[in-house]
């Protein structure tokens, strides 16, 4: 079987903050592809402006280089669980995968997912211990680490005997030995690996032509655009091919343009040959999973497994009193556009018209998957509300399932007991725990997904920020009976509109957390705090000190309020109960509740408790 010796197609799994994204920069600098007078910024890869602040990879990259004769093209993965969908689809198109593990932390639940996916499709994997430069590193645990990874992934006799590669991307040097003494400041060490080990694909050119579509891009010029692997044959610009979807159903259309990767540049190309990663545009309704054939032989590659939605939030207009001041798209039509538009390129997720024209139910991968996509929309202008998240249930074999996470949790021992108990109040059950050293623990437990809803808040509290939580989805499981996971406390509703004020919120600062400034303005059914109860309380937070012309003894004394809690994004989708929506404006994140006024609201609530 002759093999295209010319080429490589590996993927970069690594969890999140191991330095995947650093590394592929390395990787771009020191090979034969950029011009030496191009500049790459610190995260190149991360093409996204919340990628860039939160250090995360969302959506998956091509990249390609050039070396020593050699074309390997190179797709970072997102390490995030909620992303998973594409991990999968990624994972086709490549022959091997990079492991990237940081020298001190060791193998991490989001490795576990994303190298699992990879053995199951017989990969040929490559470890690169990252990080040794750090002074706590401990690169030949980590390597044992990974080979029990391995062994209890079920990894084959080949699979276990995998390279190792000591590294630190951010200095940019890498060496086949683990003493810091050996590192060279050349990425050669990673490269040479590669060529010795990742299978060359095979060259089938002369056969009839089946290329199959891993990811979607979008483009306004052209507008969907497939990009995928050449498994089969040739590919030639203004080729006539037939297109099978994935009910089965044929199209055909003309190739008009064909795309490859080199370096951060797609770039354009007369043909593609088997073994080729691609990017084709022509056909308006192409879609991940669907395989390009050669009109005379129309053979359909097996369907790519999309991963289900497990979470689902109500997007709706906005309906509060400051509806329209502060986005540049409010309407229905607007809001039904953009998830449109969404799906054009994001598989994992769900959009679907509910009886209320103003309402759409969007269903994603998890509180991640969907705080990304609202934060997105609130950047470009959009104007809207969210509900609380929902755990989307299953019925497996008659019987209603729940999805089920599992959790890795790193913390100071002090902490321990604090976290066990509150994960069991969510039904959480352990299922080992190591002492790592150093005063620290690492729990695993598996929860019910809907335990995790408005955990993380509260897991930050529990471990005074010294916590790491990492958690992914495992599998579905009978559902739990009884609530799990809901807020213990109530909230401070404002029952006016106007301005808080410093004299409002010193009279209420007593009852609870305050979530606003003087200043701030608010509106009836507003949110303002949390309650130090359980019931919610309605208050006056706009009320002024009368003035009056005696003079206090006080006088002089400066009014000082404790610092308000502000609430970010993530915080307040988390935060939410059933009853309320979060507001999200390009300028404000509001908690409220559903029905402000406050009658109606009692009356809801009367009602609700006759129900149960």
């Amino acid at each position: 079987m002759k093999k295209r010796n010319d080429l490589r197609n590996i993927a970069i799994i690594a969890h999140v903050d191991h330095g995947k994204t650093t590394l592929v920069n390395e990787l771009l600098k020191q090979s034969d592809t950029l011009d030496t007078h191009t500049q790459i910024d610190e995260r190149a890869m991360d093409s996204n402006d919340i990628e860039r602040e939160r250090g995360i990879t969302i959506l998956a990259k091509n990249t390609a280089v050039n070396y020593k004769g050699h074309h390997i093209n190179i797709l970072d993965t997102p390490g995030h669980a909620d992303f998973g969908g594409e991990v999968e689809r990624i994972l086709k198109m490549v022959d091997g995968v990079i492991l990237v593990v940081d020298a001190y932390e060791g193998t991490m639940p989001q490795t576990r997912f994303v190298l699992k996916k990879a053995l199951e499709q017989g990969l040929t994997p490559i470890v690169v211990v990252n990080k040794v430069d750090k002074p706590s590193a401990r690169p030949a645990e980590v390597v044992d680490e990974v080979l029990e990874l391995l062994i209890e992934l079920g990894a084959d006799d080949e699979q276990l005997e995998f390279p190792v590669v000591y590294a630190s991307a951010v200095n940019g040097t890498s060496s086949l030995s683990d003493d810091i003494n050996d590192q060279e400041n050349s990425m050669d060490a990673i490269f040479d690996t590669v060529l010795k080990y990742i299978p060359a694909p095979i060259d089938s050119r002369d056969e009839p032509l089946q290329f199959q579509v891993s990811l979607l891009d979008y483009n306004d010029y052209v507008g969907r655009i497939g990009i995928g692997r050449v498994f089969r044959g040739t590919i030639k610009e203004g080729d006539q091919v037939t297109l099978i979807k994935v009910d089965g159903s044929k199209k055909n259309f003309r190739v008009s343009k064909i795309l490859g990767f080199l370096g951060l540049n797609r770039v354009e190309v007369k043909e593609a040959i088997s073994g080729d990663l691609i990017a084709l545009s022509g056909m308006d309704d192409i879609f991940v999973g669907e395989t390009v054939t050669d009109v005379n032989h129309p053979e359909a590659l097996p369907a790519l497994h999309i991963d289900e939605p497990t979470l689902e939030m109500t997007f709706l207009t906005n309906t509060s009193p400051f509806a329209g001041r502060e986005g540049k798209y409010v309407t229905s039509r607007n809001l039904e556009a953009r998830l449109m538009q969404e799906l054009q390129t994001d598989v994992s997720l769900k959009v679907e018209a509910t009886e209320s024209p103003d309402m759409f139910k969007v269903s994603g991968r998890g509180e991640l998957h969907l705080s990304i996509l609202i934060e997105n929309m609130r950047r470009e202008g959009f104007e809207f509300q969210v509900s609380r998240p929902k755990v989307i249930l299953k019925e497996i074999d008659g019987k209603m399932h729940e999805p089920f996470e599992r959790v890795q949790i790193d913390t100071p021992e002090e902490y321990m007991g604090s976290v066990i108990e509150s994960l069991g109040q969510r039904k959480a059950e352990m299922a080992d725990m190591v002492n790592t050293g150093n005063g620290q623990v690492r729990m695993i437990f598996l929860i019910p997904a809907r335990g995790l809803i408005g955990f993380a808040t509260e897991f930050m509290s529990i471990t005074r920020g010294y916590g790491i939580m990492n958690h992914t989805f495992d599998e579905y499981l009978p559902v739990i009976d009884g609530p799990i996971g809901r807020r213990r406390n109530g909230t401070l509703v404002s029952i006016d509109n106007g301005q808080a004020t410093t004299y409002g919120i010193m009279n209420l600062e007593d009852r609870g957390t305050i979530f606003v400034e003087p200043g701030t303005e608010v509106y009836g059914g507003m949110i303002v705090g949390e309650h130090n109860r359980e019931n919610d309380l309605t208050v006056n937070i706009t009320r002024a000190k009368q003035l009056t012309n005696v003079r206090s003894a006080t006088k002089d004394q400066t009014s000082v309020i404790k610092r308000p809690r502000i609430m970010t994004l993530e915080e307040s989708i988390q935060f939410m109960d059933d009853d309320e929506y979060c507001e999200v404006t390009p300028q404000s994140i509001r908690l409220r509740k559903q029905i402000l006024d406050k009658s109606e609201r009692e009356k809801a609530n009367k009602k609700l408790k006759k129900e149960d």
